[in-house]
């Protein structure tokens, strides 16, 4: 008797057990193959140079920038890669919001603030990457879990709930948590819950130990797989583009001075056009060996490496030092002519833009005033915005802010309205 209790008691818990456990309907991991383009497609040479050209302009731009300019720059290109791909998602929060938002100011209206704090979020997490806290990590799954707990958890309450559009019935987003249940996105069905852990780590494998050149490489074939896999109920799409960014910021040692998102925004509809292909099965004997199509693979890779080193480029043609230079003067004297700058503001910020940084001590003999003086120009440009120093004693570099981007970097993302 007491045998068939403990029989009834195990079945009852094994049935709740199973009933908790995501459903698995059994795919295999492989499903996932090719991680990468083969060194035997006909498109490996083309890209791997197209890795090499993207490699020489990204170290070209960094050279070009003086150290002191460029932690500036970074600082407003954070802002900006949030700003696209936040676009990519439908959420329009302009970089000068977002500006506001990480100096705690925030919309009355419930839905800006929202959003504001979505972008506040970004940053954040892609702050850290910057700052080489996802180093080495990108693909794993660890690394992968950890951006979406760190994005999610400084997300509003109202942004962490989705709804089944079939059902209408409200889900609760866990921060760093796989998905439990099936999703898709527009013809896509990805695997089962249940499977995600195991392909994730099949994910994990493929992308370890890669030489330099499939380093940069993988930054476009993992971006797709990871959302071919959708491992989380929501923000996959910001996810990958974060572990891509990680992964070039490495792989290139690009000093996120520039950002592929404004990139993809640009060409919203070719990215993801190109990103459902991916989704396509092998077409046949020449389309690679892996259950995927290796070509789709291709091409898309051949467009994020183009992307980027378009962003590049771009970036390079803002930051041309006598074009800079002319751009920010030019705005000076206009605010100097309009008593919304100090007389001598403009001969400090030449001085910057010629050295990248003016000791404190040089700056009276710039403008040629006292001691007094100087110290007025300097704080009352820090309380424009347009310079910033670590103390009252460090050395005094240019800001970029958003709100001056229309003027100083035109392009670089629509004025705010």
């Amino acid at each position: 008797m007491a045998k068939d209790k403990d029989k009834k008691a195990d079945k009852i818990i094994g049935e709740a057990v199973a009933a908790e456990a995501p459903p698995d309907r059994g795919e295999r991991a492989g499903l996932l193959e090719p991680l990468l383009v083969s060194d035997t497609s006909r498109h490996k040479t083309a890209l791997s140079d197209l890795a090499l050209e993207l490699t020489a302009e990204s170290t070209r731009l960094r050279a070009a920038l003086p150290e002191s300019i460029a932690s500036g720059l970074a600082t407003l290109v954070r802002a900006m890669n949030c700003y696209y791909s936040n676009l990519i998602e439908g959420h329009d929060t302009h970089p000068v919001d977002i500006e506001r938002a990480l100096a705690d100011d925030f919309s009355a209206e419930p839905k800006q603030r929202n959003l504001q704090l979505e972008a506040k979020a970004h940053i954040e997490v892609q702050k850290w990457i910057d700052e080489g806290g996802l180093a080495d990590r990108a693909t794993t799954e660890t690394g992968v879990r950890e951006i979406h707990e760190r994005f999610c958890t400084h997300l509003p309450p109202e942004l962490l709930i989705i709804e089944d559009k079939e059902t209408g019935e409200k889900l609760d987003v866990v921060p760093g948590a796989y998905r439990v249940r099936d999703v898709e996105v527009g013809r896509h069905v990805a695997v089962s819950p249940g499977a995600v852990p195991r392909f994730m780590r099949r994910f994990e494998e493929g992308y370890a130990k890669l030489g330099k050149t499939d380093r940069i490489l993988c930054a476009a074939s993992a971006h797709h797989r990871l959302l071919w896999i959708l491992p989380f109920l929501d923000g996959n799409g910001r996810v990958a583009r974060l572990m891509s960014h990680a992964l070039l910021l490495e792989s290139l040692d690009t000093g996120s001075l520039w950002s592929i998102a404004r990139g993809l925004a640009r060409a919203e509809a070719d990215y993801k056009k190109l990103l459902q292909a991916c989704d396509l099965p092998r077409r046949n004997d020449l389309d690679g060996r892996g259950n995927l199509s290796e070509e789709t693979l291709a091409e898309f890779t051949y467009f994020i490496l183009e992307t980027c080193i378009d962003q590049v480029s771009f970036i390079r043609g803002l930051m041309e030092p006598d074009r800079l230079r002319d751009r920010v003067l030019v705005w000076a004297e206009e605010e100097t002519r309009g008593g919304r700058l100090p007389g001598k503001a403009k001969e400090l910020l030449r001085a910057i833009l010629y050295r990248g940084e003016v000791q404190r001590g040089e700056v009276a003999d710039i403008v040629g005033a006292s001691a007094r003086t100087a110290r007025r120009v300097v704080s009352e440009l820090t309380a424009i915005g347009v310079v910033q120093s670590a103390s009252s004693r460090s050395p005094v570099q240019l800001r970029f802010p958003a709100e001056l981007a229309g003027r100083w970097m035109p392009g670089l993302f629509p004025d705010k309205k």
